[in-house]
C-alpha cells in the first residue's frame, strides 16, 4: 500500500488566513444582514390600488405583470428604473413622476399656483398605504395622471417607426401598455412617498423632484464626506506601510536574473493546444461586442439613421445593447476558461489522459449558450416568444433566458471539474493554504456567485431582484473575478520564476484582505435607491471607498512588474517572451486605478451618484473599468498562452504591438472625447435643471452631445480596426499554425524558465 504522501507546510504565517477569513466572514455577515433587511423592509406592493371612492386603479398582478413585460421587451437595455438600466430612453422611474407631478399640479390649480405647488408635494409624500388590507389610496388627481399617462405610453411604445431608436410597433397591446404603466406608477410611488416613521422616501428622496419635494437627505451628505475620509485615510495608511517596511519583497527579485525557455523548447499538453479555440472564439466574440458596442453609440448621432440605413427595423437599440452587454461577459469568460484550462497542467505538473476532449466539449456547451442566448434575446425583443426560460430575462448583465443562465452555470461547474482532474494530484501534497489550493478555491467560486444571479427572478419584487443581480455585477465581477485574476497573474510570474512562490502568496493575501475589506459591502453602492433601507446607502458608501485602496496598490506594483520584465529582459541570456502580455497587466493597472477607482469612486459618492445615476458618467466607469480592466486582462492572458501556441516563425510582435496601443488608445478616446465630457454635461443639466430633463431624448440628440457623439468615431475605428483585428490574426495563427504536440521525456512538464543567477535557486515551490 503507497503511504500518503506528506503535504507541504504552509509558506507563510497563519496570521495572513485568520486576517482573510475573518475579513470575508465579517463582509458576508453584514450582508447576510442587508439581504434580510432588504426582504423585510423595501417598498410594499399594494395588492390593489385604488381611487378615493374605491374604484381599482391597478392590481399587484398588474405591477409584476408590467415588470415582466418591461424586463422581455428589453426596455431595461433602453431606459431604466431606479436609475439602472441603459442610457438613450428615460429612466422611467423619473419620467412618470414628473409627467404625473404635473398633471396633479395642474388639475389642483395651475402650474404658476403656489398653494396648487404645496398640495402636490403634499399629496406625492403622504403614504396612504394600508398594511392590514394590502391597499394603496390615489387622490383624484393622481388617479387621473395614471389614466393620462397609461394613454401616453401605449402612444409611445406602439408607433409604428423607428423614431425612439425601438423597434416599429414594440408594444402594440393595450392591455399590456396598461400593466407596464402600472409597473412604472409603483416605483414613481416608491420614489416620492415617506417611508412610516421617517423624513425621506422608500428611494432616499430619489430621484431629485422639487415638484414632488425631493432633494438630497441628510444621510446622503454625511456618508459622502465620511466616504471621502475612508478613501484618504486608507491609501495613506497602506501607502505609510509600504514605506515603511516593504514587506511584499518585490525589490530584492530585481537582483535576480532568469534566462527564460524559448516558446519552441516548452512542451504543451493536449488540452492546452484545445485552447488555441478558445482563443479564436473569444477574438471573434470580442470583435462583435466591439461591433455592436459603436451600432449602439451611433444611436446617439443619428437616432433613427445608421449611415442611412434604418438599423432599427432588424437591430433596435435595446437589442444591440442587450448583445453587447451580454458579449462582454461572454468574451472575457471564455478567456479566463481558457487560461485556467492553459495554466492548470503547468501548476500540476502534469496532465490526465482525455482532458483536451473534455476541454472541446465545455467549448462546444459554450458555444450553445453563446448562440442559445442571443436567439432568445433576439426572438424576446423581437415579440416572437414571451418566455423567461428560451428567450429574453432582460436584467441589464443577466439578459440571456433562465435555461441558458443554469446551463451556463453548468458550464462553469463543468471548467472547475476540469481543473480539479488536473489539480488533484499536487493538491494531495500541498497546504489547504498554499497557491494550488488557492487556485482551486477562487476558480470554484465563479460558478458558485454567478449562479446566484439564478435569485433575480423577472415576477417577483423588483428591489429583491436588484438586490441579487447586483451580487453577479458587483460581487462576481469586481470580487471573485478579481480574485481569480490575481492568482493567475501571480502564477504566471512564478511560473516564469521572476516572483517566489512566496512573494507571489502574500501579494494574493493582501488581495483577499484589501478587496473583501471594501469590496464584499461595497456591493450596495449600487443600491442607493432602488427602493432598500437607508442603512444599504451607509454601508455601501463607506465600505465602497475602500475599494480603491487595492486599485491604488496594484497600481504601484503594476510599475514594479514593468520594471522587473525590462530589467529581465535587458540581462537574461534569452529573450523574454512576454513583452506585450506583460505591457497589457500593466495597462489593467492603470485602468483598475482610472477607470474602476477615480471614476468609480466619483459616482460612488451618494451625492454624487443622486444627480448622475444613469448618466454618462456611469457608462464611462463602465467602459473604462469592464474594458480596460477585464478586457485588458484577457487579452493579455490570450498573449501569454498563445506565444506558446504559435510557432515562432508565425508570431508577430508587429501585431502584439499594434494591438496593445490601439486598444489602450481607442479605449481613452472613447472615455476622453466622449463618455466623459458628456457625463459631466449630463450631471451639469441634472443639477441645475432637473435629472429628468438630463436624461431626455431632446437632451441626448442636442447639437453639444451629437458633436460628441461623432468625435468618439476615430477612437472606435481605431479600437476595432487597430486593436481588436490585429488580436483575431494572432488567435486564428494559433489555431491554423497550431505547435505540434510533442511528447516529453519526464513525468513532469518543464518549467518556462532554465535557471535563475543570483539566488540560491528557484521560486520556492515551482512544480
Amino acid at each position: 500500500m503507497n503511504a500518503e504522501p506528506r503535504r507541504r507546510e504552509f509558506l507563510l504565517s497563519r496570521g495572513w488566513v485568520q486576517a482573510a477569513a475573518l475579513v470575508m466572514l465579517f463582509g458576508f455577515f453584514v450582508l447576510g444582514l442587508l439581504a434580510y433587511r432588504a426582504h423585510t423592509d423595501s417598498a410594499p406592493i399594494p395588492e390593489r390600488t385604488v381611487t378615493p371612492d374605491g374604484r381599482t386603479v391597478y392590481t399587484r398582478e398588474d405591477i409584476l405583470a408590467g415588470q415582466e413585460i418591461f424586463l422581455r421587451n428589453g426596455l431595461m437595455q433602453y431606459g431604466s428604473v431606479y436609475g439602472h438600466g441603459a442610457y438613450l430612453g428615460p429612466d422611467y422611474t423619473a419620467d412618470y413622476l414628473r409627467r404625473s407631478a404635473l398633471f396633479v399640479r395642474e388639475r389642483l390649480g395651475g402650474q404658476e399656483d403656489a398653494a396648487a405647488a404645496a398640495r402636490t408635494v403634499k399629496d406625492f409624500k403622504e403614504n396612504r398605504y394600508a398594511p392590514d388590507t394590502g391597499t394603496l389610496v390615489l387622490t383624484a388627481e393622481q388617479a387621473g395622471a395614471f389614466e393620462a399617462l397609461a394613454k401616453h405610453y401605449h402612444a409611445s411604445f406602439s408607433q409604428p417607426t423607428t423614431a425612439m431608436g425601438l423597434r416599429p410597433g414594440a408594444i402594440t397591446d393595450e392591455a399590456d401598455t396598461q400593466r407596464l404603466t402600472a409597473f412604472f406608477a409603483w416605483t414613481a410611488w416608491t420614489a416620492s412617498t415617506l417611508r412610516p416613521g421617517k423624513d425621506y422616501t422608500y428611494t432616499n428622496n430619489w430621484p431629485p423632484e422639487p415638484r414632488v419635494g425631493n432633494g438630497p437627505t441628510g444621510p446622503m451628505v454625511v456618508w459622502s464626506v465620511l466616504s471621502l475620509i475612508a478613501l484618504l485615510g486608507g491609501i495613506g495608511l497602506l501607502m505609510a506601510a509600504f514605506g515603511r517596511w516593504n514587506f511584499l519583497g518585490w525589490h530584492g527579485h530585481e537582483q535576480r536574473t532568469v534566462s527564460f525557455r524559448r516558446p519552441s523548447e516548452v512542451a504543451l499538453t493536449p488540452s492546452q493546444r484545445a485552447c488555441a479555440w478558445f482563443f479564436l472564439v473569444m477574438a471573434v466574440l470580442f470583435l462583435a461586442q466591439a461591433l455592436l458596442g459603436g451600432a449602439t453609440q451611433h444611436y446617439r448621432a443619428e437616432l433613427a439613421s445608421f449611415f442611412g440605413f434604418n438599423l432599427a427595423t432588424l437591430l433596435p437599440f435595446n437589442l444591440a445593447r442587450t448583445w453587447h452587454v451580454q458579449l462582454s461577459i461572454l468574451w472575457v469568460s471564455t478567456s479566463f476558461l481558457a487560461a485556467g484550462i492553459f495554466l492548470a497542467p503547468m501548476v500540476a505538473g502534469h496532465e490526465p489522459r482525455g482532458q483536451h476532449w473534455l476541454a472541446y466539449a465545455l467549448l462546444g456547451a459554450l458555444a450553445v449558450v453563446v448562440f442559445g442566448s442571443m436567439a432568445g434575446e433576439f426572438a424576446g425583443i423581437h415579440g416572437w416568444t414571451t418566455s423567461a426560460w428560451f428567450g429574453n430575462q432582460g436584467f441589464e448583465y443577466l439578459d440571456l433566458g433562465r435555461f441558458w443562465q443554469v446551463l451556463l452555470s453548468l458550464g462553469l461547474l463543468f471548467w472547475v471539474v476540469l481543473l480539479y482532474r488536473v489539480l488533484r494530484r499536487r493538491l494531495r501534497t500541498e497546504s489547504a493554504a498554499n497557491m494550488p489550493w488557492l487556485f482551486f478555491y477562487s476558480a470554484l467560486a465563479i460558478p458558485a456567485f454567478y449562479a446566484v444571479g439564478l435569485l433575480a427572478r423577472p415576477g417577483s419584487h423588483f428591489t429583491l431582484t436588484e438586490f441579487w443581480r447586483f451580487w453577479v455585477v458587483h460581487l462576481w465581477v469586481e470580487d471573485f473575478l478579481e480574485l481569480f485574476t490575481t492568482l493567475m497573474v501571480a502564477y504566471i510570474f512564478v511560473l516564469l520564476g521572476v516572483v517566489s512562490e512566496r512573494v507571489a502568496l502574500r501579494v494574493i493575501y493582501l488581495d483577499i484582505i484589501l478587496y473583501s475589506a471594501g469590496g464584499v459591502i461595497g456591493t450596495m453602492h449600487h443600491l442607493y435607491f432602488s427602493g432598500t433601507p437607508a442603512e444599504h446607502m451607509a454601508l455601501g458608501a463607506f465600505f465602497s471607498a475602500a475599494e480603491v485602496i487595492p486599485l491604488t496598490f496594484l497600481t504601484v506594483e503594476a510599475w514594479s512588474f514593468l520594471r522587473l520584465g525590462r530589467e529581465q529582459d535587458a540581462k537574461s541570456h534569452a529573450p523574454f517572451p512576454h513583452r506585450w502580455a506583460i505591457l497589457f497587466l500593466v495597462s489593467v493597472g492603470f485602468w483598475n486605478f482610472l477607470g474602476a477607482g477615480v471614476f468609480g469612486f466619483l459616482i460612488n459618492l451618494p451625492i454624487v451618484s443622486y444627480y448622475e445615476i444613469g448618466t454618462a458618467l456611469t457608462s464611462n466607469h463602465g467602459h473604462a473599468a469592464m474594458m480596460g480592466v477585464y478586457g485588458m486582462l484577457a487579452v493579455a492572458l490570450a498573449l501569454f498562452a498563445l506565444r506558446y501556441l504559435i510557432p515562432e516563425e508565425r508570431w508577430s510582435e508587429r501585431a502584439a504591438k499594434l494591438s496593445f496601443w490601439s486598444l489602450n488608445l481607442g479605449l481613452a478616446w472613447m472615455v476622453f472625447a466622449t463618455l466623459f465630457p458628456l457625463g459631466v454635461l449630463q450631471l451639469h443639466e441634472s443639477v441645475s435643471h432637473g435629472y429628468h430633463e438630463a436624461r431626455q431624448l431632446d437632451f441626448l440628440t442636442s447639437e453639444r452631445v451629437e458633436l460628441l457623439e461623432w468625435m468618439r468615431l476615430p477612437g472606435d475605428a481605431l479600437f476595432i480596426l487597430g486593436g481588436v483585428l490585429p488580436l483575431v490574426l494572432l488567435c486564428w495563427r494559433g489555431v491554423l499554425h497550431r505547435v505540434p504536440h510533442t511528447e516529453r521525456s519526464g513525468p513532469e512538464l518543464a518549467p518556462l524558465f532554465t535557471r535563475v543567477e543570483g539566488a540560491a535557486g528557484p521560486p520556492e515551490g515551482q512544480p
